[in-house]
């Protein structure tokens, strides 16, 4: 029984272990070119907002201070809707629910979270989201490591015309898997 309880703790601490390698190279990076970046509520890590069909987006912690390995975004004012069924060739995506509640699809899973809730939508496994609550939602999300994911929503704001939702999505190392199967047809 002892050595279950060592193995189980082991398998908890070398997660932990690897964060704090990323973090610290993260911060390295961060401090080393421009000093200590604080984001408050409310704000965008570049002044401006980001808006969305079904929310407001803030960048909150972009990928070149982290060395590529982290972007971190908040959407403000959720409301029904979201992106198609997609997948990410590179990127584990954590959602981290704020207010209201969410639905999720993640491979063929279907999940209601609720604030306080979070879920991991490993790298190449289909997911989308929605907001579900009478009010709109938040929602914080982190793409690791940050691939071309803070290019693709500039970018998302005026997509080039004449090229199909599939051939924008592999621009950004993603695969456009089908509608959100929250929205009604």
């Amino acid at each position: 029984m002892e050595r279950r309880s060592l193995l189980r703790a082991a398998a908890g601490v070398v997660p932990a272990l690897a964060l704090h390698d990323l973090m610290a190279g993260a911060v390295g990076a961060q401090t080393a070119e421009s000093g200590l970046r604080v984001v408050g509520a409310g704000e965008d890590r570049f002044g401006r907002p980001h808006p969305m069909a079904m929310s407001t987006m803030y960048f909150k912690v972009s990928g070149s201070e982290t060395g590529g390995q982290l972007f971190i975004i908040e959407h403000q004012h959720l409301v029904p809707g979201g992106p198609p069924l997609h997948q990410h060739w590179n990127q584990e995506e954590w959602f981290f629910v704020m207010e209201g509640e969410m639905a999720f699809q993640v491979g063929e899973q279907r999940i209601h979270l609720k604030a306080g809730e979070s879920v991991l939508a490993p790298r190449r496994v289909p997911h989308t989201f929605s907001a579900v609550s009478a009010t709109p939602a938040r929602m914080m999300i982190a793409f690791c490591p940050a691939g071309k994911m803070e290019q693709y929503f500039h970018d998302a704001a005026h997509p080039p015309a004449g090229v199909s939702d599939a051939e924008f999505f592999r621009r950004y190392e993603m695969d456009w898997v089908g509608p959100n199967p929250f929205m009604k047809a």
